[in-house]
């Protein structure tokens, strides 16, 4: 039993150093990448190319599980399958020497693939997990190497081991002094791989860390953000009187930054200096255009207040905002570069290679305020939202219309490309839903009897918001009160009064917008081109 013990103890021990030696290779790729290709984080390409490959459902899943959490999510699943992954390569060098690291060799091998797949990579990506690769395998071979010879030294100095191996006539003092021998032979192996598992851990922790530290300080924009002056709207957003109402627990009109939803592909904020930013115009076009960031900001900046809804909102979801931007007309800026005949669509592409794929004519229609933004609600927007530059289009659901740190406009047509989410079971023009949501009461939560008041939330952007009705209990429709619309591309805030009664009860909502239509009752999922159906909750009343 003690030496099953044993043995168990030493393939924990390999586990160990293949964790160890892991932490050394992504360490050693963190600072080749610092010093050559900051692009080139294996772990970050790697959950990138995950977040590129994993199939709509599974999208919708993470999104609705954890929210705008889901890439911590992401990582956190990447780290356990490195060290489950590091695991096996440790216990499979500790068996048969190199075998370990052929496997630890072959991830990184997949995490330069995923590296070299990356936009805007340079040259020397590769050299990154090529030098991660080397250190962690040179690590694991030499841990693996003295476990093996603490394990042998073990072996031969368990009780036993040594009349086993001799003639049966050793006196008893000599049996005495065997073990203690045997044991001095074990001190130098045990201590020999604690040390070095212990300084290569450090050294990890340390190096890699820091090194993604001073990746994060030196590449930061954070001052240049904070020093940036811009220049004051032409015009500005007018809010009329009662367009908030004051109900609490209801959503306010505009939106604060920090609580605004944010849903994209980026793994890491991309971090965009406004001094080397350019805005490309190319395709379809008569006149390709170069623009500096300056160039935009000379052209002037207006006000618009404008509702962003992401196609993976739930009926009664969150992922719904109202903000007031700043920025440029994007029909002003294709009219410079004059699209050609049979162009029908605008392939926004950002800095980190997402594209969107929005219809030529919704940017160039007089009628509709698609910018491009440089401000959300009074600043400079801010790094998860697009620095320095983004679209922004009412009437579209983000994934074909708010491209965030825009870089390219290319003007071509639907049936030559398609953008990031079309081949992954979304729509290729996605018009948002008209759509309401019950804020208060919340299911879950119950209420005192007597007056009460429930509110909420609706939208039905280029059109507007004519009336919402609430419907308690499956009885006649009743007409709420509207808040005064800052205009038909935002939301609108709704409260009726209700003298609740104990018990259980349903409250149900829609909407109606200014050319009659009533919101679809019926439920439809968020792929392909956005959820609908009416929000009916259940609310107990004590």
């Amino acid at each position: 039993m003690r030496t099953r013990i044993a043995g168990a103890r030493f393939w924990l021990l390999g586990a160990g150093a293949g964790i160890v030696s892991a932490a050394v290779l992504l360490a050693a790729a963190e600072l080749m990448a610092l010093l050559v290709a900051r692009e080139a984080s294996p772990l970050l390409a790697v959950g990138s190319f995950v977040i590129d490959i994993v199939p709509q459902p599974l999208k919708e899943l993470a999104i609705s599980t954890f929210g705008e959490y889901d890439k911590i999510a992401l990582l956190a699943g990447l780290g356990l399958a490195v060290v489950v992954a590091s695991s096996i390569a440790g216990m499979l060098e500790l068996a048969k020497p190199f075998a370990g690291v052929v496997l630890l060799t072959v991830g990184a091998g997949l995490a330069t693939a995923a590296i070299l797949t990356r936009a805007g990579v340079t040259m020397f990506a590769f050299l990154p997990p090529l030098a991660g690769a080397a250190a962690g395998g040179a690590v694991l071979w030499l841990l693996a190497r003295r476990l093996r010879a603490w394990r042998d030294a073990a072996s031969t100095s368990s009780p036993g081991a040594g009349a086993a191996a001799g003639d049966g006539s050793s006196s008893t003092a000599d049996a005495t002094a065997e073990p203690a021998a045997g044991a001095s032979a074990v001190a130098p192996s045990r201590r020999a791989f604690l040390t070095l598992a212990l300084v290569s851990a450090a050294a990890a922790v340390v190096v890699g860390v820091g090194a993604r530290a001073v990746s994060a300080a030196t590449s930061s924009i954070a001052g240049i953000r904070e020093a940036l002056r811009l220049p004051a709207p032409r015009s500005k957003v007018s809010i009329p009187a009662g367009a908030e109402l004051d109900v609490p627990g209801l959503s306010p009109l505009i939106t604060p930054n920090s609580d605004f939803y944010r849903v994209d592909t980026a793994l890491t904020v991309p971090s965009v200096d406004p001094q080397t930013w350019r805005l490309t115009i190319d395709g379809m076009v008569e006149q390709p255009l170069e623009l500096t960031f300056q160039e935009l900001l000379d052209r002037g900046l207006d006000e618009y207040a404008i509702t962003l809804t992401c196609v993976s909102n739930e009926v009664g979801g969150g992922l719904v905002g109202n903000a007031i931007w700043t920025g440029v007309p994007v029909r002003d800026l294709l009219r410079l570069a004059k699209p050609t005949g049979g162009a029908d669509m605008v392939l926004s592409r950002s800095v980190d290679g997402f594209t969107a794929s929005t219809p030529l004519e919704t940017l160039t229609d007089d009628g509709r305020d698609a910018i491009l933004a440089v401000t959300m609600n009074g600043e400079p927007l801010p790094f998860e939202h697009g620095f320095p530059v983004r679209m922004v289009v009412p009437g579209l659901y983000g994934y074909v219309s708010a491209t965030k740190w825009l870089t390219q406009l290319t003007v071509t047509t639907f049936e030559k490309d398609e953008a990031y989410w079309t081949p992954r079971g979304y729509s290729a023009k996605a018009p948002i839903k008209m759509s309401s949501r019950i804020d208060t009461p919340r299911a879950g939560t119950p209420i005192d009897a007597g007056g009460a008041v429930i509110a909420g939330m609706a939208w039905a952007q280029t059109i507007g918001i004519d009336r919402v009705e609430v419907s308690i209990d499956d009885g006649d429709w009743q007409p709420a009160e509207l808040s005064t619309p800052l205009n038909d591309d935002t939301w609108v805030q709704w409260r009726l009064g209700w003298e609740a009664t104990p018990g259980t009860h349903y409250i149900t909502a829609r909407a109606v917008d200014n050319d009659g239509t009533v919101q679809i009752q019926e439920r439809a999922p968020i792929a392909p081109d956005g959820s609908a159906g009416w929000q009916r909750l259940l609310i107990t009343v004590r």
